[in-house]
């Protein structure tokens, strides 16, 4: 559990030792996809023109609220998928514009993100690891300013209490300090699917899913649109419900990356043009993550490939199920797991883990195994 006696109380300990309902994949493979396709002044170019992308201020959270920075020049950013599903809201809105001045929602406009990752990039820029929080994590709940509001679902942070609130939660729940955040809703998911022509992605067996109507048939299938936002939020038919479709999500990511770095793709101005532009209309980034940081950390970020990301889930309970005072079926985090990851995390230690635990970077198997 994160060093935290209670709002207001808290300060990062010291560096010591060694140290999703809905998921919108693509966010995080549209940031690193931007990232490593970099290397060429074109791409640079467009990066540069994000200039538009939205933006919110996060200077609502007390700083005594806040962990304090980690040490050293690793990145750690929150990313959420967004849904607005308010009435009369219909996902036809954006994030900034639905936000009051002191950074909640607007009455009648609440949006959900049930995508909840941390990417971290480290120091040195050579790797990049994404770990998801499963939006069902029973945890405290801080509001906008960083102050407790009880315990609940994770992904109640950001209905209840927008970006800040989503940010505050996920670090006392992590005691780490998060540099940026980064917003994608369903259309950019969607719209860069088709941009890149579509994505193969492998089933290993025929399932059904009840909910959404679908079958699965085993073997590749080129998935885009509507198709590809079908094949991320599949649970039903799923032998582990939410844990196989975070490995989905994951394998989304994995394969979507390599279909944007491809030869294809970035050797292709227009095209790539074209996929970055699908995507930064319907990006919200902090106020702080300014283009210049993006820039640079494209640069620094140009010799990354695919097979350096590393895909993991946070610890989770031996017994994974729970349910809270009021019935509702949560997800139990290994606390005690779970804080030797976020300070490794913080200490830039990350492989360091994973070698402790090769279980957990293992999960996500091969491109045609995930179903």
């Amino acid at each position: 559990m994160s060093d935290y006696d209670g709002a207001g109380k808290r300060r990062a300990e010291k560096p010591r030792g060694w140290v999703r309902r809905h998921w919108v994949a693509a966010t995080i493979a549209t940031l690193l996809s931007v990232f490593l396709v970099a290397s060429g002044a074109y791409a640079l170019g467009m990066i540069k023109s994000f200039t538009g992308i939205d933006k919110v201020p996060i200077a609502a959270i007390k700083e005594e609220n806040r962990p304090d920075p980690a040490p050293g020049e690793a990145l750690n950013i929150l990313v959420l998928g967004a849904d607005a599903e308010a009435d009369g809201n219909n996902n036809s809105s954006s994030i900034k514009a639905d936000l009051n001045d002191d950074g909640l929602w607007k009455e009648g406009r609440i949006h959900r993100s049930d995508t909840i990752m941390v990417a971290h990039v480290s120091a040195d820029r050579s790797r990049v690891s994404v770990i998801s929080i499963p939006r069902d994590s029973h945890v405290t709940i801080y509001d906008e300013e960083g102050e407790a509001r009880g315990e609940d679902k994770i992904n109640a942070a950001f209905a209840n209490y927008g970006p800040n609130g989503a940010i505050s939660t996920v670090e006392h729940l992590t005691n780490l300090r998060l540099d940026h955040m980064v917003i994608m809703d369903w259309d950019g998911f969607r719209d860069m699917t088709e941009a890149v022509g579509g994505v193969r992605v492998y089933i290993p067996e025929t399932f059904y899913d009840t909910s959404q109507k679908v079958s699965w048939e085993k073997g590749w299938h080129k998935l885009k649109g509507k198709k590809a936002l079908q094949y991320v939020r599949t649970r039903y038919g799923l032998g582990d419900g939410d844990f196989d479709r975070i490995k989905r999500q994951q394998n989304f990511i994995r394969l979507l990356l390599k279909k944007m770095m491809s030869t294809e793709n970035i050797s292709n101005p227009i095209k790539l043009q074209k996929t970055v532009g699908s995507v930064a209309k319907h990006l919200t980034i902090d106020e702080n993550f300014s283009v210049s940081t993006i820039t640079d950390l494209a640069w620094n970020m140009k010799s990354i490939n695919v097979d350096e990301v590393d895909f993991m889930t946070v610890p989770l309970a031996a017994q994974r199920f729970g349910e809270d005072a009021n019935g509702q079926s949560i997800v139990n985090l290994d606390l005690e797991k779970g804080e030797q990851l976020w300070r490794m995390v913080r200490n830039d230690r990350v492989k360091r883990y994973l070698r402790l635990y090769p279980d957990d970077a293992s999960k996500l198997g091969s491109e045609t195994e995930v179903n």
